[in-house]
């Protein structure tokens, strides 16, 4: 699986929100609104070529849907994310967090317990 570049992600973010989509439905919801349709349309193209989406022809229009979850996606990124700069060590990312601040004591408890109920399962 191949990363995406910023504005894919947002494409494909909303494509996971929408579940199908047109390329004029997913143009108004883009934050650069100076973006042109053929634009969006290349890069839900380019989604497709790299195997994200798919589409639905009618006629000369296409209907775009993802067929990667935006699940799988996340584990992707975060595997990709744990062995460039942390050493493939979750551990190291986590601590990461807390030093930055980004993370309380009260979230760590929580996924401690989140951990554990999974254990138990």
């Amino acid at each position: 699986m191949k990363r995406l570049t910023n504005k894919e992600e947002e494409v494909m973010r909303i494509l996971w929100q929408l579940e199908k989509a047109f390329v004029k439905e997913i143009l108004p919801k883009i934050k650069d609104q100076k973006l042109h349709y053929n634009t969006v349309s290349t890069i839900v193209r380019h989604l497709e070529d790299k195997g994200f989406v798919s589409h639905k022809a009618y006629g000369n229009t296409h209907q775009y849907f993802p067929v990667i979850s935006k699940e799988e996606y996340r584990k992707h990124i975060m595997s990709l994310t744990s062995k460039r700069f942390f050493d493939n060590s979750y551990k190291s990312m986590v601590s990461f967090f807390a030093k930055e601040e980004k993370i309380s004591a009260e979230e760590l408890r929580e996924i401690l317990d989140i951990i554990e109920k999974e254990k138990n399962t």
